[in-house]
C-alpha cells in the first residue's frame, strides 16, 4: 500500500483508499526519532516492563502460597495483577523491538489483535476495581455478613462477569472497526494501535460507530466510576461512625491501596485523553500514553507490597526460604 501522506482534511484517493481487508499495514510515529535516544528508551522501557511483570507475578506468587491470603480482597488483586501482565505485554513488547529495530510498522491484523487485548485487559482492570471497592464495601459496612456475601462462588462469579463484559467491550469495538473501509492516512500518532487513533484515521461516515463507541464507553467507563464513588461514600459514612480515631484509621488503612491504585489508574487514563484534547500534541499524548500502559502496571505491585502488611511478610517469608 501507498504509504504517501495526505492532507489531514483529505481522505485517500480512489486508488489509495481500499478496503480495509486490502490494507497491509499502519505506521506508529514512536516516542522519538532521535537516533541517540534509541538506547536510552530501550534500557528504560525494558526495564520498566520486566518490573512490571516480575512484581506482578511476586504479587500472585505471593497470594498462591500463603493460605492466610485466601481471601476475596487478594483472590481479586490476584486477578488485577494477571489484568495488569496482560494489559502491559500487549503494549511494551512492541514498543520495545519498534526501539530495538527502528521499525514503527504493524500489520492490519496485528493491529486489531493488539486493539483488542487492550480493551480486554484495559476494561478488566477498570471493572475489577470496581468490584474490589464493592469487596471493601461489604467488608466495612456489613462485617458480620461478609463471609457469607463475598463467598468463592461470589467471587469466582464477580470475575467471570468482568471477563465477559471485557471480551463484549472489545468485539463491539472491533465490529465498528472493522465496517470503515477508506482511510485518510495510515500513520497512528502513537506508538501503540489506540482504538481511539484508528478511529480518527477512517474516511468512512463514522457518525453510528462513534455513537456506538462512545454509549459504550460511557456505560463501562459511567458505571464503575459510579460503583466505586458510591462505594467509597459508603464506607467514609460508616468509618465515621466509628467512635475510636484508632478504629477508624485501622478501618481505612484496608482501603488505602486499592484507593491509590483507582487514583493512579484513572489519573493517568484521564489525564492522557484530556490533555490529548486540550493540547492536541500527538507527541504529548504520545508521552502521556506511557503512563497508564507501562507505568501504571508497573507500581500497583508496590503500592500494594508496600501498603499491606500481609503481602511484606509473605514476600519476606518467600525470600528466607530462597535466601
Amino acid at each position: 500500500m501507498s504509504q504517501q501522506r495526505n492532507s489531514p482534511n483529505r481522505c485517500l484517493s480512489s486508488i489509495e483508499a481500499q478496503n480495509l481487508t486490502q490494507i497491509s499495514e499502519f505506521q506508529l510515529i514512536g516516542l522519538s526519532e532521535d537516533p541517540d535516544l534509541q538506547p536510552l528508551l530501550f534500557g528504560l522501557f525494558l526495564s520498566m516492563y520486566l518490573v512490571a511483570v516480575l512484581g506482578n507475578l511476586l504479587i500472585i506468587l505471593a497470594i498462591s502460597s500463603d493460605s492466610r491470603l485466601h481471601t476475596p480482597m487478594y483472590f481479586f488483586l490476584c486477578n488485577l495483577s494477571l489484568a495488569d501482565i496482560g494489559f502491559t505485554s500487549t503494549i511494551a513488547p512492541k514498543m520495545i523491538a519498534d526501539i530495538h529495530t527502528h521499525s514503527r510498522v504493524i500489520s492490519y491484523e496485528s493491529c486489531l489483535t493488539q486493539m483488542s487485548f487492550f480493551l480486554i485487559f484495559g476494561c478488566m482492570d477498570d471493572m475489577l476495581l470496581t468490584v474490589m471497592a464493592y469487596d471493601r464495601f461489604v467488608a466495612i459496612c456489613h462485617p458480620l455478613r461478609y463471609p457469607a456475601i463475598m463467598n468463592l462462588h461470589v467471587c469466582i462469579f464477580l470475575v467471570s462477569v468482568c471477563f465477559l463484559v471485557s471480551i463484549f467491550e472489545s468485539q463491539l469495538h472491533n465490529l465498528v472497526v472493522l465496517q470503515f473501509t477508506k482511510f485518510k492516512d495510515v500513520e497512528i500518532s502513537n506508538f501503540f494501535c489506540d482504538p481511539s487513533q484508528v478511529l480518527s484515521l477512517s474516511c468512512s461516515d463514522v457518525y453510528t460507530g462513534n455513537i456506538i463507541i462512545y454509549f459504550v464507553g460511557a456505560i463501562f467507563g459511567f458505571f464503575p466510576i459510579s460503583g466505586i464513588l458510591f462505594s467509597y461514600y459508603k464506607i467514609v459514612s460508616s468509618i465515621l461512625r466509628v467512635p475510636s480515631s484508632g478504629g477508624r484509621y485501622k478501618a481505612f488503612s484496608t482501603c488505602g491501596s486499592h484507593l491509590s491504585v483507582v487514583c493512579l489508574f484513572y489519573g493517568t487514563g484521564f489525564g492522557t485523553y484530556l490533555g490529548s484534547t486540550v493540547l492536541h500534541s500527538s507527541r504529548n499524548t504520545t508521552v502521556a500514553s506511557v503512563m497508564y500502559t507501562v507505568l501504571a502496571p508497573m507500581l500497583n505491585p508496590f503500592i500494594y507490597s508496600l501498603r499491606n502488611r500481609d503481602i511484606k511478610n509473605t514476600l519476606k517469608t518467600l525470600y528466607s526460604k530462597i535466601a
